[in-house]
């Protein structure tokens, strides 16, 4: 299926790697205009000209803590320059925390509500506005599995993406008469580089870590971060026109539940 996103917009938080960063160069290769937010400038930067390279489109990148309520307002009021409007969120920021409750202390959790779910309503409210004006959006926020299925020791990752998953269908309740989608993204066992980075700490080869993972999954394989992005981008366009509120797991059957 050829699917166009010409004349939007989008903003993808997390978007200089993994998923954000699939999403964000799925879009611009349909013909989004796409600004991605990050923290770490050189990584920014880099990704920025990667995506460029395929981009029909403009392409920006804008250095800011989505934890950050002052950077999420300037990261907004830097896209609305250089863009002029939002059609389309990618609510992505934020790797996973998983420990023992015992482990969770009042700040890490706060951390991590701040990063992920606080993080997502404040963009939202920028940006709904104008999306309400326009009778045309699409809010997509990325969760995990354990959103629906929360494991032990899952805390506080488990929580902050519950809420995520309570806050996208209650929006698409209250958005629907403007015609403003939301839906959530489950991601299950999917490349990027926290799992790199998860393989170095455990100082495993990332082969042998991917192996280990891998036995969990019905499909029996990681997912690619370009196939979580072929999902965005059609629930982002017009041909997912009639989807909203709807939590779908991208985890090749790994989720015990639907």
């Amino acid at each position: 299926m050829e699917i166009s996103l010409s004349g939007r917009s989008a903003i993808v938080t997390g978007g200089s790697k993994g998923i954000g960063f699939a999403v964000a160069t799925r879009f611009a290769r349909s013909g989004a205009d796409v600004a991605i937010v990050a923290r770490a400038k050189d990584t920014l930067d880099e990704a920025v000209k990667a995506i460029k390279a395929e981009a029909k489109a403009r392409v920006i990148g804008v250095q800011g803590d989505v934890g950050s309520a002052a950077d999420i307002q300037r990261a907004y009021d830097e896209v609305m320059a250089a863009l002029g409007r939002v059609d389309i969120i990618v609510n992505n920021a934020g790797t996973s925390r998983a420990m023992a409750f015992d482990k969770v202390t009042d700040q890490i959790l706060h951390d991590d509500m701040e990063q992920k779910l606080f993080a997502a309503v404040r963009l939202i409210r920028l940006v709904v506005p104008q999306m309400k004006e326009r009778r045309w959006g699409r809010i997509i926020n990325v969760l995990n599995i354990g959103a629906k299925a929360p494991r032990a020791n899952s805390m506080p990752t488990s929580v902050s993406r519950a809420a995520g998953m309570a806050m996208t269908k209650a929006l698409s309740q209250e958005f629907a008469p403007h015609n403003v989608l939301v839906n959530a993204m489950l991601v299950g066992f999917i490349e990027a580089d926290q799992h790199v980075q998860a393989a170095k700490r455990a100082n495993m080869p990332l082969a042998d870590y991917y192996k280990a993972r891998e036995k969990d999954i019905p499909l029996g394989r990681a997912g690619k971060a370009e196939e979580f992005a072929n999902l965005a981008c059609f629930l982002a366009s017009d041909a997912g026109s009639y989807i909203s509120g709807t939590a779908i797991n991208v985890d090749g059957g790994r989720s015990p539940v639907v």
